[in-house]
């Protein structure tokens, strides 16, 4: 049996991992013997299979709409593959981003090139005047979006490949 592949379209693995499921716990993190700061939370999540993640929450981890994630509430949380991380089990990530599950709201976080299609090739974004481009900070962002990690959120798109949306906010992950 040979395989053809496309020559223009390479397959790219996502730069970005998610994990989607209800969080079972929410303590401050430990760093060895000491218990850190506070300021880095230790996430559990249960996803729908029932298998255990846990995430750590820094400071740097943007969280969508700024919610405050609690016990219970479902939610969706990032993390960058390229990232390193212990061969353990249950699997524990850097939480990169976070978002609430919302009826109505899909969210999705990957680099988008010069065209506004993402890395996985699954999505297009069609940016007009009315779309809110935000830093991680929630300032105003003045330059372009393409070629930037982007979190996006929207409603509905178009059943193309790859899909098209006009999103109703775009957060810049900036570096």
């Amino acid at each position: 049996m040979d395989f053809v592949f496309e020559q223009n379209r390479p397959f790219k693995r996502s730069r970005f991992g998610s994990v989607t499921g209800t969080i079972v716990d929410i303590v401050p993190a430990r760093i060895g013997s000491r218990r850190a700061n506070g300021c880095i939370m230790f996430v559990t999540l249960e996803d729908m299979d029932g298998n255990t993640v846990n995430f750590m929450m820094t400071p740097s981890t943007y969280v969508l709409d700024f919610d405050t994630l609690s016990v219970g509430r479902m939610c969706t949380f990032w993390y960058s593959t390229d990232a390193p991380m212990p061969l353990i089990y249950p699997p524990q990530y850097n939480a990169v981003a976070a978002a609430e599950v919302k009826n109505g709201q899909n969210v999705d976080v990957d680099f988008y090139n010069a065209s506004l299609v993402n890395e996985s090739q699954t999505l297009k974004l069609n940016m007009d005047g009315s779309v809110d481009v935000r830093t991680t900070n929630n300032q105003y962002f003045q330059g372009n979006p393409a070629n930037h990690n982007l979190m996006v959120v929207y409603s509905s798109s178009t059943r193309s490949i790859p899909a098209q949306t006009t999103p109703s906010k775009v957060v810049v992950l900036c570096d």
